[in-house]
């Protein structure tokens, strides 16, 4: 085979591989750009959408945090899970609650009165919808699965579109702009190449800095990270069998998820007969370690469970979890950004700058853009491919000479050592459609 022969068959794998891989994600991909568009101005949505709950008459003074628990329970009878401090005077207070029935319901309540503005169940606002799409589609761990499936074949999409792209004797102007001048199918593609060059950086970077809370590679990532010490400090290392902070305390740092919660004595004071010693007692007790406002505090789970404190500021450098326990009010656990390794430290900074924290407003913006460019792409795709398949037929793109199983098995064993997931559907898809699309002309038929 020549060289010329080599690089169009080259050229047409890539190409069946881009199709391939648009075909299965582009419906996910554009959900998880729609909803991370919309949860980046979360704060902003709620606002407008959310004013009579979130806001409250600005204050000089709040009243102690079992007042508004109590006016909480009082309203919407319950079990109170989790109290988010603010630090702003003219808000309010969410007091998390499970009722005895119904979905749990986020308690908006004034810190300075114990006036009950009302509350919300989160996944039926626009913010709480978006948010759960986007981390499982409301799937629970299939979802979860699915997400970063789609997210690692984003990476297959954009490599091979990244080659497709390259200009290979025209001028970069023409691959980086599209083309005004062309009509109907010349001008899309002219579009869709072009903004996947300018936004495929941005994509990648979302991509990577949300795998991490992803259930199979992120779970993967913090064992990785501990062995070589970079992940939370070594000192939080005791009982394998204790259960995990990310179990008992919800929306937990992702460098804690795994680590294990500190536990109460009861033992130490009177056995069954030991006394919680209120939430008041533990708000002082954070209030003489610092922590005065704008955190969240997890309440005790079972009778050794703790109070936990969480700072969850948009730079991570200010992030601290702290726990305290129930019985004695010690402190059992302070841990801050600084005890973190460089791998943990790594991840937090790239999830708030996925999220639209870091810089504020900016950071917003440049990551809206990724998301834009995804709609783009995904929309101008399937234009595309909708306009060139034969009707009746999916319209692949011709098959190359058939490829080695072993070279489709070193790719997808590379891909399988950093993305578990892609790994193995590659290997699924590779094996539906050489050994038997190829082999059902019917199947065939249909494809091509």
């Amino acid at each position: 085979m020549n060289a010329a022969a080599h690089r169009r068959g080259l050229y047409r794998s890539v190409w069946r591989w881009h199709f391939y891989a648009g075909l299965l994600v582009m419906p996910l991909l554009l959900t998880l750009a729609l909803t991370g568009a919309v949860y980046l101005f979360h704060d902003e949505i709620d606002d407008a959408t959310h004013a009579s709950l979130r806001f409250a008459p600005q204050r000089s003074a709040d009243l102690p945090l079992s007042r508004w628990v109590a006016a909480a329970r009082a309203a919407y009878p319950g079990e109170v899970t989790r109290i988010d401090v603010p630090a702003d005077p003219r808000r309010t207070a969410q007091v998390f609650v499970t009722p005895t029935r119904g979905e749990p319901l986020r308690v908006f309540v004034d810190p300075g009165s114990a006036h009950v503005h009302g509350a919300f169940v989160y996944t039926h606002t626009l913010v709480g919808f978006a948010d759960t799409v986007h981390g499982s589609l409301m799937l629970g761990r299939v979802g979860d699965a699915l997400v970063e499936l789609a997210a690692c074949w984003a990476l297959l999409l954009i490599a091979t579109g990244a080659y497709l792209w390259w200009p290979r004797g025209r001028g970069w102007r023409a691959a980086l702009w599209p083309d005004r001048r062309a009509r109907g199918r010349g001008f899309w593609r002219s579009l869709h190449a072009s903004v996947g060059a300018w936004t495929a950086a941005l994509i990648v970077f979302l991509i990577l800095t949300g795998l991490p809370w992803a259930g199979v590679w992120g779970d993967l990532l913090r064992a990785g990270l501990q062995p070589l010490g970079l992940g939370y400090p070594a000192e939080h290392r005791h009982h394998a069998a204790a259960p995990r902070v990310g179990q008992a305390v919800s929306d937990a740092p992702w460098t804690l998820r795994d680590a294990p919660l500190p536990a109460s004595h009861a033992h130490h004071h009177g056995g069954d007969g030991a006394r919680d010693i209120g939430i008041d007692a533990v708000a002082r007790t954070l209030a003489a370690r610092g922590l005065r406002a704008d955190y969240r505090l997890s309440l005790p789970r079972g009778a050794d469970g703790v109070y936990t404190a969480v700072v969850y500021p948009d730079r991570p450098q200010g992030q601290r979890t702290v726990h305290v326990d129930r019985y004695t009010g010690a402190i059992a656990g302070d841990t801050g950004f600084a005890d973190y390794g460089l791998g943990a430290k790594a991840v937090e900074l790239g999830v708030q700058l996925h999220m639209g924290r870091y810089f504020g407003r900016a950071n917003q913006i440049v990551m809206l853009l990724p998301c834009i460019g995804i709609v783009v792409l995904s929309l101008s795709g399937a234009w595309m491919w909708w306009r060139r398949r034969p009707r009746g037929r999916l319209g692949a793109p011709p098959a190359p000479a058939p490829a080695r199983l072993r070279t489709v098995a070193a790719i997808a064993l590379g891909c399988g050592l950093l993305f578990p997931l892609l790994g193995a559907s590659l290997l699924l898809v590779y094996a539906l459609d050489r050994l038997l699309i190829a082999r059902v002309p019917r199947w065939a038929a249909f494809v091509h």
